[in-house]
């Protein structure tokens, strides 16, 4: 499972040029049964995804295909959870203890 924080980096401002693209990658994410949930970091900082399903270099081959990545509109900083303990409908999750 990863926790991915997409900071806005210096070609913040070109945001709005590549959001159309950004929401299709999203879309691609979700329709591959990859992402879980996406959101925005509060303050305008950038957005947050969490994942899992997937290889760690496939995910980071995915997340560097991101528009807002590729354009330098974010940053990307990828975390792996190993989860153990989760509520009930997310223990599709969980790993092999």
């Amino acid at each position: 499972m990863f926790v991915t924080f997409l900071r806005f980096a210096e070609n913040r401002n070109a945001a709005p040029e590549f959001m159309a693209a950004h929401n299709e990658w999203i879309g691609q994410g979700f329709a591959d049964g990859v992402f879980l949930c996406v959101g925005s970091l509060q303050a305008a900082a950038g957005g947050a995804i969490l994942a899992h399903a997937e290889s760690r270099d496939a995910y980071d081959a995915r997340i560097a295909a991101d528009p807002f990545v590729v354009q330098g509109v974010v940053t990307a900083e990828t975390y792996e959870i190993d989860p153990k303990r989760t509520v009930p409908a997310l223990d599709f999750v969980k790993t092999a203890a």
